[in-house]
């Protein structure tokens, strides 16, 4: 029997161990039946689950992403982000395009794009001018929300209670480390469990293969860490080998081959640091041999494009390619879209049952949201990258028969400031966020969207507006743990489980907790 699959019962022990540290020694006697439940139904079914976060480091300016259009909020947003020669703002549902500016003026996207939510909250919303994927997705085929004003909080929060230091409130606010750990985990930077990954381990013992509980398709993320649960990582092209080749040869040879995976993957001492290097080198070699016969290959025509000659290049696919409003007319190179084209694909491998899954949680992240300068270059650019690379994602999932089984999300470091610094925005608190999957109730706006204000002629408070700070920073009225709650859920978390992964849930109230955007 393969190591992996020995590790099964391995992983249950170690969940069960590692409930009474999660949660103190008082355990409620409902987890641990639950915990031995769900191990004891990792036979019983093929309801595959998996969320994946989509994270946008840096911190998204979701102020031009999402936005009301009524006219008093649109009024606000425009006073506060117009400004000569080159304007912040987007322009109004069904303005034409300027052709006037600099050729990377947000003005020449045209207006932005409506949506009708079936909760309008009074308002009226749009979408910015490149995400028309999005809004059909919203509108048409209402597999996509909008998740109002998020943000890590450890209690709610008035504008006036956030202004009295005792009331707590996430530390090292608008750091970029901290926070970007603190959407991820938590908590601030140091903290080494992510949400994503506590979730993993009390869903692992569901999987014959508890190695891929948790994966991250971005390098090393605390997301996707937990407390028993390790993050596995893939690159864009699939599993990471250990010196081999994709026919587990070296130079051609397969003897050679194993050689040296025997070398890497046994302790030549009696270090407890050699044993802890060996056995990452077998867990790797591990899992690549078993992701190499699992994975379909990307060329297949549901992840992407056989090329007519040579070798398939990502790179060059036009499944994974979009239109880029500072490629001057070209089409370019999506990175994100190649992370969700691993992910799909081992998305597609579990739910055929060939690595033993059925509940996944996934990573994958884009950079480039720190706009404090070049903002109308480089932002426009961003959300044609996101509208493509998300849309990509969802066609992939169709494809494989896997919307209801997919739940996508987006997050990010904070929001950004209303006002302008002059060619960019400063860091935030609150933003705006999606949703993405069949099993979404999508077509709506969860959360309270916020008042749009200006600030006072004298001072910088905003007074206008009982959602917004300093520099016109939403105050979050959503926070990271109930959207993360809502999502684990559906994922098949009890309230007691939920309580654990989420501490500050506590805080909030009961029937508040879930947001209400996913099915049952």
């Amino acid at each position: 029997m393969h190591n992996l699959k020995n590790a099964s019962r391995r992983a249950f022990l170690r969940q069960a161990g590692a409930l009474s540290a999660m949660v103190g020694t008082a355990a409620p006697l409902a987890m641990s039946l639950s915990a031995i439940g769900s191990a004891a139904a990792q036979s019983a079914g093929s309801d595959y689950r998996a969320i994946v976060c989509l994270f946008m480091n840096g911190g998204n300016d979701s102020f031009n992403m999402f936005l009301p259009t009524d006219d008093a909020s649109f009024n606000a947003y425009s006073a506060m982000r117009y400004q000569t020669p080159d304007p912040l703002s987007l322009l109004p549902p069904g303005a034409a395009p300027v052709q006037t500016p600099s050729f990377f003026s947000p003005l020449r996207y045209g207006g932005v794009l409506p949506i009708v939510p079936a909760n309008t909250q009074g308002r009226t919303y749009a979408l910015h001018p490149l995400m028309s994927s999005l809004q059909a997705m919203f509108n048409n085929d209402k597999r996509l929300a909008v998740v109002a004003n998020v943000g890590p909080l450890i209690v709610p929060l008035t504008k006036a209670q956030y202004a009295q230091a005792s009331n707590p409130r996430p530390a090292q606010l608008f750091s970029h480390n901290d926070q970007a750990n603190t959407w991820q985990a938590l908590g601030p930077e140091g903290v080494t469990q992510g949400w994503g990954g506590r979730i993993g381990d009390l869903l692992m013992s569901q999987n014959s293969m508890p190695i891929f509980t948790s994966v991250s398709a971005s390098g090393n993320a605390v997301f996707a860490s937990g407390s028993v649960v390790q993050q596995y990582q893939v690159s864009t092209n699939g599993p990471v080998s250990l010196g081999v080749g994709t026919t587990g040869q070296v130079y051609g040879s397969a003897a050679a081959g194993a050689i040296l995976q025997r070398v890497a993957s046994n302790a030549r001492g009696t270090s407890p640091y050699e044993a802890d290097v060996a056995a990452v080198s077998r867990r790797v070699i591990d899992a690549e041999q078993v992701l190499r016969t699992a994975m379909l290959p990307a060329t297949d025509p549901r992840f992407g494009t056989a090329p007519a000659s040579g070798d398939y290049n990502p790179a060059l696919d036009p499944k994974l390619r979009y239109d880029s409003p500072i490629g001057f007319g070209l089409t370019l190179s999506n990175p994100l879209a190649q992370q969700l084209q691993v992910v799909a694909r081992m998305i597609e491998a579990g739910m055929r049952g060939a690595t033993g899954t059925r509940r996944q949680v996934f990573f994958v992240s884009m950079g480039g949201f720190d706009t404090h300068d070049a903002q109308n270059i480089f932002q426009g650019d961003l959300f044609a990258r996101l509208a493509q690379a998300m849309s990509y994602f969802d066609t992939a999932l169709g494809a494989m028969g896997a919307r209801n089984n997919v739940t996508t999300f987006t997050a990010s470091d904070f929001g950004r400031s209303l006002t302008s610094n002059g060619d960019g925005t400063d860091h935030g608190w609150g933003g705006h966020h999606f949703v993405m999957g069949g099993a979404v109730k999508g077509g709506d706006i969860y959360g309270k969207v916020p008042v749009i204000g200006r600030k006072n002629a004298n001072d910088n408070n905003f007074d206008s507006s009982p959602d917004q700070l300093a520099n016109g920073v939403l105050l979050p009225t959503t926070s990271v743990d109930q959207m993360g709650a809502t999502l684990g859920r559906w994922m098949g978390l009890s309230d007691s489980q939920l309580l654990t992964v989420f501490p500050n849930l506590a805080n909030f109230d009961a029937s508040k907790r879930n947001l209400g955007f996913m099915t049952a």
